[in-house]
């Protein structure tokens, strides 16, 4: 796993799709549902005709955690669901979830620490188990 200045990343050698499957299944795994779905590559080509490898946007959510962080700042909304994006590059499938702590940062909310805390670990642990499940290549 490596990290970005606001995310956590891992290749592997598998298939969008069944990276895709794996990451649902650990993200459910961790309290975690899918809100949101974009195809990104589906959309280009339909918009604009371009051609490119697969690309998924899949907006993740822990209910109890964003009622948390709601709780403590309601424009927090913004910032949410938790992006976790799947896409080929080089050769490899790349995984990347958007690191919570990016939300702290930026809403710079008192309270709003420990819930970031708890997401960012629940995150951590989802993508341990899907390199668990599905192997890794580097990162």
């Amino acid at each position: 796993m490596t990290e970005t200045p606001y995310g956590l990343t891992v290749e592997v050698d598998a298939s969008v799709e069944a990276a895709e499957h794996a990451m649902r299944a650990a993200l459910a795994e961790e309290g975690f549902g899918i809100l949101t779905e974009i195809d990104v590559k589906a959309t280009l080509a339909a918009k604009l005709g371009v051609e490119r490898e697969p690309y998924k946007i899949l907006g993740a959510c822990n209910p109890a955690l964003a009622n948390e962080a709601l709780g403590v700042d309601e424009s927090i909304g913004l910032l949410l669901p938790c992006n976790v994006v799947v896409y080929r590059s080089n050769g490899s499938t790349v995984v990347s979830i958007l690191d919570p702590e990016v939300m702290s940062r930026v809403a710079d909310a008192p309270g709003l620490d420990p819930v970031v805390k708890e997401a960012r670990a629940l995150l951590e642990r989802a993508l341990a188990g899907f390199v668990d499940s599905i192997g890794a290549d580097s990162g």
